[in-house]
């Protein structure tokens, strides 16, 4: 027959436990979330060194811009 030591060592167990798997879960949880944040990040510096180096290659084939002619000082 248990006593109402086994009891409440039953009950703390099981309250233990069932903290550990929430735990567990939202760590889980977490660790994809940030998986899925390091992936968009990857995909998005991948996209953008692609579109500057289309950029650099396309200001390769226009022609220099002229020069803007700088007006004189006035002297007061």
């Amino acid at each position: 027959m248990p006593t109402k030591k086994d009891e409440a060592r039953s009950r703390a167990n099981n309250a233990f436990t069932a903290s550990q798997q929430r735990d567990d879960t939202v760590k889980r949880e977490i660790e994809k979330e940030r998986a899925a944040i390091m992936a968009k990040s990857a995909r998005l510096k991948i996209l953008r060194l692609a579109k500057e180096e289309a950029d650099r290659e396309a200001a390769k084939l226009l022609p220099p811009a002229p020069a803007k002619k700088r007006a004189p000082r006035k002297k007061t």
